[in-house]
């Protein structure tokens, strides 16, 4: 995939007569040093950006501009210090740009409402605000606030908000969520999986099934197997 800024005369993300900060120098870092679809490291952005205290929440904060950069949760080619840069989003070197793309500011009345759309429960794993993890009893689980930039099945795009555990977030406030890519998936499902989804999709967050499900996707390949012989066993015996 090209870049549609490579007819373009960049800044260049050095320039020290540049007046921008961190997060517009990583945009630009990434067009002119790195190129769409190679990997780097988390050292190599550091090194890019020395003496930059939380140099990594920049780059994340480009997600919600519809840079795609993917790391090893959703590129399994790529191992925990590698990242790939998938696509370049807005131009956000461009104050036009970042004035009609920017993140809208939630009001305090916003973002209970969101927490209580929620139920006080992390939309992925179903933990309660203050709740500890069945697998980490030492941990209590704290929610936040997550853009995720939705695609509808007729295509079009707009920017919602979920509730997370921070543990769930895993470090990245902004997910995409492809409904388009979703729904052909479903129908490429046999009858007997369409039925499962369903039936997944019936329970109410936090509920046991869905937890045990969370549990068990957390587990390393190893652990997964472990789980899989002794279900096969004493499913069949009950």
């Amino acid at each position: 995939m090209t870049s549609t800024f490579d007819r373009e005369i960049l800044p260049r993300w050095d320039d020290p007569a540049l007046k921008a900060g961190t997060r517009i120098r990583t945009a630009l870092w990434l067009l002119c040093e790195i190129g769409v679809g190679n990997v780097f490291t988390k050292e190599q952005h550091r090194q890019a950006f020395p003496g930059i205290s939380q140099a990594d929440r920049r780059l994340r904060d480009l997600r919600p501009f519809g840079w795609i950069i993917h790391t090893n949760l959703e590129d399994a080619t790529l191992n925990s210090s590698e990242q790939r840069f998938v696509a370049a989003g807005q131009p956000i070197w461009k104050p036009s740009s970042r004035d009609s793309h920017g993140l809208p500011t939630l009001t305090a009345k916003q973002r209970r409402e969101i927490f209580a759309g929620a139920d006080y429960q992390c939309t992925v794993c179903g933990i309660a605000g203050g709740e500890r993890y069945p697998d980490s009893p030492w941990m209590s689980a704290t929610l936040c606030i997550a853009r995720r930039v939705r695609t509808s099945p007729e295509g079009r795009s707009d920017q919602r908000f979920a509730v997370e555990c921070k543990r769930c977030q895993s470090g990245s406030n902004s997910r995409s969520e492809d409904l388009a890519g979703l729904v052909l998936l479903i129908s490429s499902l046999s009858a007997e999986d369409k039925m499962a989804i369903c039936h997944l999709a019936a329970q109410l967050p936090g509920s046991a099934l869905l937890k045990a499900w969370a549990a068990y996707r957390d587990l390393p390949a190893d652990a997964r197997l472990e789980i899989i012989s002794w279900m096969s066993k004493n499913c069949a015996e009950s």
